[in-house]
């Protein structure tokens, strides 16, 4: 999902339109490279034949090779027009013409997102495809991957708002009163069932009764006037009660809007908070990099910078300045690489006070006007207020 966010963001800021293709019957017109037999479908057996069994020729709906042989199929249809997969993200394909017109594709098993500028070229791509496929020309892009996509002069807002009624009518809980927060900031959600199951189950009816407050909030994307790239990390140090791990918490903004974001328990006990946020940079300087990347085979220009934010200053001047510190010396070497990327210039840290730090919300429950004022910051929109 970060490179559709990325995607429409792009989409946002240079004011390209997002259209929508849906191939039929897609996983019925891969080829198998494997032998493959079925028995003979109820009806089609002929008298004396009963034992016989059909050798499929090519994929079908349940078979598991099917995904991979349709876009195996599928991309071969597609660079013969001309479009070039990229590396680091296999589903995205893009062609740069001649007169600088371009054409960006997502494809979703049948479901195909383009965009750029090419207007010309895109219309010709999507007569390469009904060439080859049977398709539905969806026009503007208005739902994909669960997600409402609105599009307008302004900017492109995506909100998650069936998937959250989903939750909720599953759960009985679309009638419930809402909260202005998840769950008290001094309970934790376990990650097992354990005695105390009626605790949970409270904390995670809370949990829904936030999401009816707003199933709508979604995130704006818009053209915010430059394109730097900025992430922010911390840690919840020794925060798991049973194992006494810490969570990585981070996010990532380009351009100002929302890109990628995670939160992820650390695989190995760190002894102070300073090892634990240290870590937690070098998880997010992996991100940056790759969007980086990822933007850069694309040929998008105009990246000016590439910032991570951390409030430990500790950890940060150990980022900084490759010493040896004695209570830094036993983490393993791939967590230093961080030092690599400052050195060569690649990015550069800044230091944020506690008050301000907006990753706060990916890592710890917090108060409703906290909420509030950090999702202010992150481009929270609700797409279905009243205008």
């Amino acid at each position: 999902m970060a490179f559709v966010r990325l995607l429409i963001s792009m989409a946002a800021m240079n004011h390209w339109p997002l259209f929508q293709l849906d191939i039929k019957n897609a996983l019925l017109r891969g080829e198998l490279v494997e032998e493959v037999y079925m028995e003979q479908p109820p009806g089609f057996v002929a008298q004396g034949e009963s034992r016989l069994v059909c050798k499929l020729r090519r994929s079908l709906y349940g078979l598991k090779q099917s995904p991979r042989a349709w876009f195996g199929h599928f991309r071969v249809v597609v660079q013969q027009f001309g479009m070039i997969q990229i590396e680091v993200d296999h589903f995205v394909f893009y062609k740069h013409s001649s007169h600088d017109k371009h054409i960006f594709l997502i494809v979703y098993v049948d479901d195909i997102v383009i965009t750029r500028d090419d207007h010309e070229g895109i219309a010709q791509f999507k007569q390469h495809l009904s060439s080859h496929f049977q398709t539905k020309d969806l026009g503007k892009l208005k739902y994909f991957l669960g997600i409402e996509v609105a599009q307008s002069c302004h900017g492109i807002a995506i909100t998650p708002r069936k998937y959250a009624l989903d939750i909720l009518e599953d759960a009985g809980m679309l009638d419930c009163k809402p909260v202005d927060s998840p769950m008290d900031p001094n309970t934790k959600l376990s990650a097992h069932l354990d005695g105390l199951f009626y605790n949970q189950l409270v904390i995670v009816t809370g949990m829904q009764r936030y999401i009816r407050s707003s199933p709508e909030q979604g995130l704006l994307y818009e053209d915010r006037g430059h394109t730097n790239i900025v992430g922010y990390s911390d840690v919840d140090w020794a925060g798991s009660p049973s194992d006494r791990r810490s969570t990585t918490s981070y996010f990532v903004l380009i351009g100002g809007n929302l890109m990628s974001w995670k939160s992820k328990k650390q695989v190995i006990i760190a002894r102070s908070s300073t090892e634990a946020k240290y870590r937690a940079m070098a998880l997010a300087t992996c991100e940056l990099i790759w969007l980086r990347q990822l933007l850069q085979e694309l040929k998008m220009e105009g990246v000016e910078s590439m910032t991570l934010i951390c409030d430990n200053q500790v950890a940060l001047h150990i980022a900084s300045h490759a010493v040896l510190h004695e209570r830094m010396n036993h983490i393993e070497i791939d967590c230093h690489f961080i030092r690599e990327k400052i050195e060569f210039g690649y990015i550069t840290t800044s230091f944020v006070n506690s008050k301000d730090q907006l990753v706060d919300i990916f890592k710890k429950s917090l108060r409703g006007s906290r909420i509030d004022y950090i999702c202010g910051k992150l481009g929270a929109y609700d797409l279905y207020a009243p205008a």
